[in-house]
């Protein structure tokens, strides 16, 4: 397949970048050079193939897109969360994919052995994971345990200086090519507690999840647990219960809220470009009102969604943010993502299908993306008992 030319060019109707830094916008655009670089005129290639474009680890260990908001002692970047959140829109405008391999890197691998690790366990492991040396996975999604993770069967058994981890878990993006996976498993007391696996150790492996039509070119697969010894040095010792992995999945929803709007922009940005050259009846098929109307309405979604998202990061950055905030903005930011992955690929017609450009990918991917990191209906009930202080879920 001949490699795409990038034309994208970024959509802003209300001036959102005025509210922005000097540095956001400078560190937006590093990672939008790279992305026209590096991923758009190899991405539909490798998710023809279904193939995880493996160079790219090391990639963005280099420019820095792993664990941004890690502190700089530890090889982070120290940044704040805005400029994470940009980071992640620019990826995810290349594929959803790559912005999965950062996200899991940086909100469900880096997160919580910054958070929650001993000093030792971050001196260890957080620079070669920020650096793309190693890459890392995250086992909380059970193949029976989704929505519900309190529900996990996955255990560990004390055996001296260290515990025995049997179980299994599903759908963990990056597995396949891991060397650590932070694993979230029932103590004796059923107590939830999270641990570092490391690949080599004696009955944990990795099988590659196969037959995706989404997400193709990131790499999923499966954690199994067969009697693996786990020294108990490598147990998080700074968080006990379900708080531990939920607390991750905000930090990685907030990505997702940003992310997935940069897969919104990619569509509405080729869908517009598409309309004003596409010649029917005589004149380009954007001087239809049909056209117009879809058009119009994407752009204003994606100017409501990057004023949501600025607000929560400017929360982010002061500590104020709330879990369902979070909740909030990632289940409206996939909403109108894949409404508007819809609605472009409707304005290309029978191009829109093929891999010329890049609205199907995206389309298949946000369909993910509406999934993991809590369902579309998951998010929508936490707004509910927010607001009315009823629990659905039960």
């Amino acid at each position: 397949m001949a490699a795409r030319t990038d034309l994208f060019q970024s959509p802003d109707y209300f001036q959102v970048d005025a509210l922005l830094t000097e540095e956001h916008l400078m560190i937006r655009d590093a990672v939008r050079s790279y992305v026209k670089k590096e991923i758009s005129p190899i991405i539909e290639d490798y998710a023809q193939r279904a193939e995880f474009p493996q160079q790219i680890v090391k990639q963005l260990g280099e420019l820095g897109c792993f664990g941004p908001t890690v502190p700089a002692e530890y090889g982070g970047g120290g940044l704040d969360y805005i400029s994470y959140g940009l980071m992640m829109q620019e990826l995810e405008r290349g594929d959803s994919g790559v912005r999965s391999t950062a996200s899991v890197q940086g909100s469900l691998v880096m997160f919580p052995i910054n958070a929650y690790g001993s000093e030792e366990q971050k001196r260890k492991y957080l620079p070669k994971l920020a650096s793309g040396e190693w890459l890392g996975c995250f086992g909380l999604t059970e193949p029976d345990h989704g929505s519900d993770p309190g529900s996990m069967i996955t255990t560990i058994k004390d055996a001296g200086d260290h515990v025995i981890l049997n179980g299994a878990k599903m759908w963990i993006s990056n597995a396949p090519f891991a060397q650590v996976a932070v694993v979230w498993a029932k103590d004796e007391a059923g107590v939830i507690t999270g641990l570092i696996v490391e690949r080599g150790m004696e009955g944990f492996s990795t099988p590659t999840t196969h037959g995706k039509w989404s997400l193709r070119a990131s790499a999923t697969g499966e954690l199994v647990f067969d009697n693996v010894k786990v020294p108990k040095e490598n147990i998080l010792p700074g968080v006990r219960g379900l708080k531990g992995p939920l607390s991750c999945l905000t930090k990685a929803r907030y990505g997702i809220a940003w992310g997935v709007i940069g897969a919104a922009m990619d569509c509405y940005d080729t869908a517009l470009r598409y309309s004003q050259e596409r010649q029917q009846f005589g004149k380009p098929i954007g001087a239809f009102q049909l056209q117009q109307k879809k058009l119009a309405e994407m752009i204003t979604e994606i100017t409501k969604a990057q004023l949501l998202n600025w607000r929560l990061g400017v929360l982010m950055n002061e500590g104020k943010v709330t879990p369902q905030q979070v909740s909030m903005a990632k289940r409206n930011s996939c909403e109108i993502a894949t409404q508007i992955a819809r609605d472009a690929r409707q304005i290309l017609g029978g191009m829109g299908i093929t891999g010329e450009y890049p609205v199907m990918r995206h389309m298949m991917n946000l369909e993910s993306v509406i999934t993991y990191e809590g369902t579309h209906d998951i998010h929508l009930l936490i707004t509910g008992m927010d607001v009315t202080g009823f629990n659905a879920f039960k």
